[in-house]
């Protein structure tokens, strides 16, 4: 009689035993140079993030200067451990790169072949230039917008958001004084006299910190976007009513009329709709204060210009419109600690794993962050943005 199984005669025979493979620790050397782009401030690491990485066993190479306008100076890195050097091509010859913003097409001509990159990409601002220069130098890169967190959000656009947000009503606050060209009212809600008025277009992180700021000075506030699932998300988060509403003409050209502080934070697939047309400014009050963040993106006020942090406002309809993009770099320490907190953890579990090729395959969201492996695209909306080929990072990388 014969006993049907469903496994071979050699599936049936004892088998070897497959143990995991012993993580092996590697040793980093990490080159910060200092940040060459416009308004640029902010620094990757602190010198406390740099002292832990040296009690770790890794190297930290800084050129002069690069922490000075996030208020550290050569001597903090100095005392942390790190390798403080006037020399940029030195900095460049290091194994991994981390910068704030994108290098240029100059500074990847000083990197090494089959570096490791660890930046800002700010892919509306690139070019195809920039991808065939890694390409040729088969560098491998890492971006912190695409970074995942356990929960699937991502960590350093979330944090960055989180100061664009809170940032907008104090600059707000700050612009409604006298000297301005404001109106000379005090942000908040004092005894006896109305409440600012503020109106603020999107649902999303840099609205929700917004909004928390506002109403923490005593402001009162209004809410438009066209997902209902975010404004209902938001209130949820607040844990408190406030006006929220669709974006509807006659409803939001009402809540522009009346407000003192219009705040931009929406964000579009590619350009930011603008919802706020000129004639509508044109209705607001004299002396007040648009803060367009959505500038990155294009903005969502049809008057909105871009501005710089040297000369951040102009007057347009008697409102003061500040319009200045990248607006953490305004707050550049704090904005520095925030990125140092998400970045160095991440540097220290790539040692822990053994290196960046070990280290992708153990964490998805660190693997989302790749967008060239060793000079090979693997970002599809990348490659279909600028039209070049890509491979899924997962068929090379499992």
């Amino acid at each position: 009689m014969s006993i049907y199984s469903p496994f071979s005669a050699k599936q049936l025979l004892p088998q070897e035993e497959k143990l995991e493979i012993a993580k092996h620790k590697s040793e980093l050397f990490i080159g910060i140079p200092k940040e060459t782009s416009y308004q640029e401030r902010r620094i990757c690491l602190t010198p406390d993030a740099v002292s832990s990485l040296v009690s770790h066993g890794h190297r930290v190479m800084v050129e002069c200067g690069a922490g000075k306008n996030a208020s550290f100076s050569d001597k903090d890195y100095s005392d942390a451990g790190a390798e403080v050097t006037h020399d940029t091509k030195k900095i460049f010859s290091c194994p991994i790169i981390l910068k704030v913003e994108p290098p240029t097409l100059e500074e990847i001509e000083m990197m090494n072949i089959e570096a490791i990159l660890i930046s800002a990409i700010q892919l509306k601002t690139q070019k195809k230039e920039y991808f065939e220069a890694i390409t040729k130098k088969k560098i491998t890169s890492l971006a912190f917008e695409f970074i995942k967190d356990s929960d699937g959000s991502y960590p350093a656009v979330k944090s960055l958001s989180e100061i664009a947000g809170t940032a907008s009503v104090l600059i707000a606050a700050e612009l409604m004084i006298n000297n301005n060209d404001g109106k000379g009212l005090l942000f908040g809600n004092i005894t006896g006299v109305p409440p600012t008025e503020v109106v603020i277009l999107g649902a999303g992180t840099v609205a929700e910190y917004a909004v928390r700021t506002a109403l923490s000075l005593g402001a009162n506030v209004k809410v438009f976007d066209n997902s209902i699932t975010k404004l209902r998300r938001l209130q949820n988060t607040l844990n408190q009513r406030i006006f929220t509403s669709t974006i509807h003409d006659k409803a939001l050209l009402k809540a522009i009329r009346r407000c003192d502080v219009a705040i931009g934070a929406l964000r579009g697939k590619n350009r930011t709709p603008i919802v706020v047309t000129e004639s509508m400014v044109d209705h607001m009050k004299r002396g007040a204060v648009i803060v367009d963040v959505s500038i990155d993106t294009g903005g969502c006020f049809e008057t909105s210009e871009i501005t710089t942090h040297e000369n951040p406002t102009f007057i347009k309809s008697n409102v003061i419109h500040y319009c200045v993009p990248n607006i953490p770099s305004r707050y550049s320490k704090t904005a520095s600690i925030s990125i140092s907190n998400i970045i160095s953890p991440i540097l220290i579990q790539i040692a822990e794993d053994g290196g960046i090729e070990a280290a992708i395959r153990c964490n998805k969201g660190l693997k989302n962050g790749i967008y060239f492996y060793h000079g090979i695209l693997t970002n599809k909306p990348i490659a279909d943005w600028f039209g070049l080929e890509h491979r899924d990072i997962n068929l090379i990388v499992f």
